[in-house]
């Protein structure tokens, strides 16, 4: 009788850790390897082959990333008898990424002689390409079945390391994707052959022009450089923005005891003369007369499902983590199982999304419990808008976490997951916006003003809340206003906002 033996690979050594501890319920143990990165965890149990079930030995590993990358051949590497026209066809091949970490060794190593091979890398086609450059390394080592037709090599698919979902996705496994991995094939390649020939290129271009750059490379990279032009485009139109000066009529009237600024509804007087007659003409009325009042209540809906670029764009914004640091925070608590996969284009939460285990979550916490608890209270009604790209559900708090559990910085980006999950499920914020229309002899001013009505989902997600412009005033048509001021405000046309530079959005 021989026990089967199963060999899984994860992505990082963290995960690995967290998948062992998951499936053998704590009760695996832990060696060294070969490689120096990678640990290997074992344990005995129950393996699914989609066939049967029956008794076997685990042995639960991981890769640190891309196992191959590719390269050109050795002869491409000299700059002085390549021309860079010739890279877009020259020969390729791939090479170990981290050729001290002997992974490929590594691999063959703990592969040989073993029945099944379980693949958890992350569910995205990066993961997907490296699941086959695991199996390149494994396919010829493991034991040959007896039924050459059996499928021996599996895929699992998971979004959230949590104790739920890694038992579904051991159950219910499937094959890799060769497509998804091509596709990651095609795009290295376009990358290398690109930002090579486009680096060689203008390096050389560059320094024949230019003193000072001596050995120095120009690189080029098909996203970063494109967006340097953007940076640079915007620069030039700040260097290059003359600002047009124009005049703006205001007027102050008096209204229950408060000074009250209105706007005349003439856009822009460019011409100061016409500005300064407009005023004598207007200061000539005693009163202004309100011509009409009109109210309507208007709503603000809650933000759709959490996307990683939503994520990293907020992070960036709101708080002041940068893109790479914020992805790299929202990695780590995903692997220790407090949210869900970071890496999503998907802003619409599926029909059977269980929203109930999250917030169960959330109202052990005491920064969401009041929230959480509301929702649990009432039906749950699910968010329109949004779409659903099929790859990941939204990023979603997955397991509660304290303060003092997390860093700072894990903290805060935890928090605001937690909070942006929270707003989705919340009411609309409503608020009363009133516009009113006065007359200042043959003049026609303006006003308006914002009163908040509902909070909504500004309750648990603040940033957003609708703030009342002044405070509460009570105007009546034909009501016949005092007239203290009225001036002729200088503005720059176009200046809003146009000496800022871009920043991540």
């Amino acid at each position: 009788w021989h026990m089967a033996s199963v060999l899984m690979v994860a992505e990082k050594p963290s995960l690995a850790k967290s998948l062992a501890e998951i499936l053998s319920y704590k009760q695996c143990w832990r060696r060294k390897s070969m490689c120096s990165a990678c640990d290997v965890y074992e344990f005995d149990g129950s393996f699914h082959d989609r066939r049967n079930t029956f008794p076997a030995h685990f042995k639960m590993t991981s890769v640190c990333g891309h196992v191959k990358s590719l390269d050109f051949l050795p002869k491409y590497n000299k700059w002085d008898t390549t021309d860079p026209g010739d890279l877009f066809s020259a020969e390729t091949r791939k090479n170990e990424a981290i050729p001290d970490l002997r992974i490929c060794n590594f691999l063959r190593s703990e592969g040989a002689g073993m029945d099944y091979l379980v693949l958890w890398l992350d569910c995205d086609k990066e993961g997907e390409n490296i699941c086959f450059e695991v199996i390149e390394e494994v396919k010829d080592v493991m034991r040959v079945h007896r039924n050459p037709n059996s499928q021996v090599i599996f895929r699992a698919r998971f979004s959230s390391i949590t104790e739920k979902a890694i038992f579904q996705a051991f159950n219910n496994l499937t094959e890799p994707n060769w497509n998804e991995a091509r596709s990651v094939d095609a795009r290295q390649e376009l990358d290398l052959r690109i930002g090579c020939a486009f680096t060689r290129f203008q390096t050389t271009s560059f320094q024949s022009k230019y003193t000072g750059l001596n050995d120095s490379v120009i690189s080029y990279g098909p996203c970063q450089t494109p967006t340097l032009g953007f940076c640079v485009h915007r620069h030039d139109e700040i260097q290059q923005f003359k600002p047009e000066k124009y005049w703006r009529l205001e007027a102050k009237v008096k209204l229950g005891g408060a000074m009250v600024t209105i706007e005349s509804q003439r856009e822009h007087i460019f011409d100061s003369e016409v500005g300064m007659l407009l005023v004598k003409t207007t200061r000539d009325c005693k009163q202004a007369v309100v011509e009409s009042v009109l109210e309507k209540i208007k709503t603000k809906s809650p933000p759709q499902a959490l996307h990683t670029v939503e994520l990293l764009r907020s992070a960036s914004s709101r708080l002041h983590i940068g893109p790479k640091q914020a992805m790299d925070v929202a990695e780590r608590l995903y692997i220790e199982g407090y949210i869900s996969y970071p890496r999503t284009e998907t802003t619409r939460y599926a029909v059977d999304f269980d929203f109930r285990s999250p917030l169960s979550e959330l109202s052990r916490n005491p920064e969401f419990d009041d929230y959480a608890r509301f929702l649990l209270r009432t039906p749950i009604k699910l968010p329109s808008g949004g779409t659903d790209i099929g790859d990941h559900p939204p990023i979603t708090p997955m397991k509660n976490a304290s303060r003092d559990q997390l860093s700072d910085t894990e903290w805060r980006v935890y928090e605001f997951i937690a909070r942006h999950f929270l707003a989705t499920l919340y009411p609309d914020c409503k608020y009363k916006v009133m516009e009113v229309q006065l007359s200042l002899g043959r003049e026609s001013f303006q006003w308006s003003g914002i009163t908040p009505v509902s909070p909504g989902f500004t309750e648990v997600y603040p940033w957003q809340a609708v703030h009342g412009t002044e405070a509460q005033i009570s105007w009546m048509e034909g009501q016949q206003l005092d007239i203290v001021e009225v001036c002729a405000k200088v503005v720059y046309l176009g200046m809003q906002g146009v000496d800022h530079f871009l920043w991540y959005s």
